[in-house]
C-alpha cells in the first residue's frame, strides 16, 4: 500500500507538470497574435498616412544640422554666430550727380535768352557776368583802379573815382614818408595777393595801421586812424590810364584832433 501510494503521489507531480506545459504552449500563440495583431495595426496607421508623415518629418541631415550646438545657440530664424560675425556688405557706390548750369536756378523770365546771349558774347560765366553788373551799377560812376608796390608781390584794386580827392597830412609819419592817400571804404578794396609779404608799423594810439611790403619797403595802401573801417590808398601807386584828375587838400596830422573835428567829410570816407 505504501507502494502504490508514493507511485501515486510521484505521478501526479509529473502529471502537474505535463499540463502545465500546454496551458503555456496554449497562451504563448495568443500573446504571439495579440502582438501580430498590434504590429498589423500599427503597420496599417502607417501605411494610410506614412507618406504625409514623412513629407513632414526632416531629413536626417536636416536634422543634424538643426540640433548643432552653433544652431541652437543662435535661436530658430537666426544665423549662427559666425555667419553674424561676417561684416555686412559695402553699399552700393553713390550715382554721380548730373551737373546742372547756374543759370536754371535763376528767375529770369523773358530775359533768360538776352541773358545767355550776353554771356556768350563776352565769354562770362554766369558768376562772371552777375559780377559785371554789378560792378557796373553798385559802383556806378567809379573806376577799378590796379596798383602795387614796387616789387610786384602786393597787388590790389579798388573801385573809386577817377577824379581822386587826395589828402596831404603833416604828421610826423606822413611827412616823413610823404603819405599822400585818398580814401574808400573797406568793401571797395580788395587785396589780389601779396598777403604774407605785408608787414605793419603801429605807434602811440595804434588806431593806424601803417602796412608795407617787407620786400621793397613800399607803402601802397593802409588804414588810417581818421577811418578805421576803410583804406587810404596812395595814388602815386595806381598803374597808369585810370586816374583822370587829382585834387590835393592839405591835413594838419600836428594837431590831428583838432582838425578831425573842423573837417566836415573826412570822418565819413569810409561809409557807403
Amino acid at each position: 500500500m505504501r507502494r502504490t501510494k508514493s507511485a501515486a503521489a510521484a505521478a501526479k507531480p509529473r502529471e502537474q507538470k505535463r499540463s502545465k506545459a500546454p496551458v503555456a504552449a496554449a497562451r504563448a500563440p495568443n500573446t504571439s497574435r495579440a502582438r501580430r495583431s498590434a504590429s498589423q495595426a500599427g503597420g496599417g496607421g502607417q501605411a494610410g498616412g506614412g507618406d504625409e508623415a514623412a513629407a513632414k518629418q526632416p531629413s536626417p541631415k536636416r536634422r543634424l544640422r538643426n540640433s548643432s550646438p552653433r544652431a541652437q545657440e543662435a535661436g530658430p530664424g537666426k544665423p549662427p554666430p559666425e555667419l553674424a560675425l561676417l561684416p555686412p556688405p559695402p553699399p552700393p557706390p553713390p550715382t554721380p550727380a548730373t551737373p546742372t548750369s547756374s543759370v536754371p536756378t535763376l528767375d529770369l523770365g523773358e530775359q533768360r535768352e538776352r541773358w545767355e546771349l550776353f554771356q556768350k558774347r563776352q565769354r562770362l560765366t554766369s558768376e562772371g557776368a552777375a559780377k559785371l553788373l554789378l560792378d557796373t551799377f553798385e559802383y556806378q560812376g567809379l573806376v577799378k583802379h590796379t596798383g602795387g608796390c614796387h616789387c610786384g608781390a602786393v597787388r590790389f584794386e579798388v573801385w573809386a573815382p577817377a577824379d581822386l580827392h587826395i589828402f596831404d597830412c603833416n604828421c610826423s609819419i606822413c611827412k616823413k614818408k610823404q603819405n599822400r592817400h585818398f580814401i574808400v571804404p573797406a568793401s571797395r578794396f580788395k587785396l589780389l595777393k601779396g598777403a604774407e609779404n605785408i608787414t605793419t608799423y603801429t605807434f602811440n594810439t595804434h588806431k593806424a595801421q601803417h602796412t608795407f611790403c617787407k620786400r621793397c619797403g613800399v607803402q601802397s595802401f593802409y588804414t588810417p586812424r581818421s577811418n578805421p573801417g576803410g583804406f587810404g590808398i596812395a595814388p602815386h601807386c595806381l598803374d597808369e590810364g585810370t586816374v583822370r584828375s587829382v585834387v590835393t587838400e592839405e591835413f594838419n596830422g600836428n594837431d590831428w584832433e583838432k582838425a578831425m573835428k573842423e573837417h566836415k567829410t573826412i570822418k565819413n570816407m569810409s561809409k557807403e
